[in-house]
């Protein structure tokens, strides 16, 4: 019986060690929380701004749309900043935490097959917005994170793809709802990751804290 245990031990080990050199399991449940916050904080200042845009007094000058378009990007870029230091932040400070290497093979495939949808997708919406179909660009890019997340995937913590399938989804419902695209977009980026990042640290690091 001991030597059974001592084998089964052994194999639970080798299994432990096998995932830790195939995913990057560092993500830090706390790096969704926050990353949610930030796109909750950006859609209450774009639902201001784009108020304020059309509440201009009837016989005052026209508003200015291009103003409305700069001030939006500029939200959403700062948004995706804080948003991604943040969740470099807890991420490194579990890697630590854990002694694992927080910028290896692994890490790099990570990046790499998550990035590669996310910037064909920023493509897609400049294009979208040159062509001012603007009701599709909050559809979009939740569809285009979706397909980020459930490819990297793969090299991560596989629970992440049910993130990514919410996010399409989300996306995909926008485009039949008139003038849903904020709402789906806080919905989307903020209340599913607040949602995702609490249940990955009560699963995996509520005990480690």
């Amino acid at each position: 019986m001991s030597t059974e245990l001592s084998g089964l031990s052994a194999l639970q080990d080798i299994r432990k060690m096998m995932e830790k050199s195939s995913r990057f399991i560092s993500l830090s449940g706390w790096s969704g929380v926050g990353a949610g916050a930030c796109a909750l904080a950006g859609a209450w200042l774009a639902s201001n701004r784009i108020g304020e845009y059309y509440s201009v007094d009837y016989g005052s000058a026209a508003p200015c749309i291009d103003c409305l378009k700069s001030d939006l990007v500029k939200i959403a870029g700062g948004v995706f900043i804080v948003a991604v230091l943040i969740a470099f932040l807890f991420t490194y400070a579990r890697s630590r935490r854990e002694g694992v290497a927080i910028w290896g093979n692994t890490a790099r495939r990570l990046m790499w097959n998550t990035l590669l949808p996310m910037a064909a997708g920023g493509i897609f919406i400049l294009r979208l917005m040159e062509l001012k179909q603007y009701t599709l660009v909050a559809p979009a890019s939740l569809i285009f994170y979706g397909l980020a997340l459930v490819n990297g995937s793969r090299f991560t913590l596989g629970e992440i793809k049910w993130l990514g399938y919410a996010q399409i989804l989300t996306g995909i419902i926008s485009l039949w709802i008139p003038r849903s695209g904020l709402p789906a977009w806080a919905f989307g980026f903020g209340i599913l990751h607040i949602v995702y990042g609490f249940a990955m640290w009560w699963k995996y690091e509520r005990n480690k804290s």
